[in-house]
């Protein structure tokens, strides 16, 4: 005897619907600039990457609408697509706020006081992990490492770095956000919004004045390994250790001044950094075993 999906408890539901095209017009525009993506390829399924950031483009995430154009114009079933846009966390699945405000969690940035600022920003905010204020303005996440460990704790905005954080700068940089201040990054280019982050990662230029000569690269603690590997007289340490122990002095005996420009890690010298403010220790707020 055999029995039906709904005796067995199994609710099969309606089929989903087909997605909802894209005005004539946006398709038109798209196509160009698919267009555009697909020829620097070989092999067209290449491109898919960039066409998911260039459909995210057009509406802040990726719809099923993005996906059935992305499976269209490569000639890939909707399936293929979206394995691969559910695969990697840079393609937003529901509607995303103008900023991206993502929190390193990891274990040097955590430690740091990473997951001080994290917690305090979801209350500042009163919003969850991957959820956006109701202005439509910030989406707030924690990441995984952003390769910045010199300059622990890391907040990225649209994926630009904001350095050496603390709980009280990062409340002051979402809230600067919200109220449309221009908020300049510890370096990299000048920020955008989400949408205007996304055609640039699709590979299209930012034609914003001055911009790409902001972009700039890593921070000079970040580069010197880089600096001995060619050869280079390493500099002086910034600061003696912190442990007031014997050390070896520099062979020049010459103590490195850093210049006002120059952008300081956090190992580097001490900073007030969440780590070190008693009103937001970092690490576990409750005993072992709690």
């Amino acid at each position: 005897m055999t029995t039906s999906s709904s005796e067995r408890g199994v609710s099969l539901g309606m089929p989903e619907l087909p997605a909802p095209a894209y005005p004539d017009d946006v398709r038109a525009r798209l196509e160009a600039d698919a267009g555009e993506i697909i020829a620097r390829y070989p092999d067209s399924r290449s491109a898919l990457l960039p066409l998911l950031h260039l459909v995210q483009s057009e509406e802040g995430h990726v719809t099923r609408t993005g996906m059935q154009f992305c499976a269209d114009v490569l000639k890939l079933t909707t399936a293929e697509v979206t394995a691969v846009a559910t695969f990697y966390t840079m393609y937003r699945r529901r509607p995303s706020g103008d900023y991206q405000v993502g929190v390193c969690t990891n274990t040097l940035c955590a430690v740091m006081g990473g997951d001080a600022i994290f917690e305090q920003l979801q209350e500042h905010l009163g919003i969850g992990n991957g959820e956006t204020t109701d202005d439509g303005k910030i989406t707030l996440e924690h990441i995984e490492c952003n390769a910045a460990c010199d300059f622990a704790p890391v907040v990225m905005v649209n994926w630009e770095f904001f350095d050496n954080q603390t709980v009280q700068s990062a409340k002051r940089l979402v809230d600067d956000l919200r109220i449309g201040h221009t908020v300049a990054p510890t370096r990299g280019a000048p920020l955008c919004t989400f949408k205007e982050t996304a055609r640039i990662l699709a590979g299209f230029p930012d034609e914003r004045e001055g911009a790409v000569e902001a972009s700039g690269s890593a921070g000079p603690a970040s580069l010197v390994g880089l600096r001995l590997a060619r050869g280079e007289t390493a500099p002086a340490r910034v600061v003696h250790p912190r442990d007031g122990g014997p050390h070896d002095e520099p062979q020049d005996r010459t103590v490195h001044e850093p210049s006002p420009k120059e952008h300081l890690s956090s190992h580097d010298a001490p900073q007030n950094t969440s780590a070190s403010d008693p009103a937001h220790p970092a690490g576990p707020t409750a005993e072992e075993g709690e």
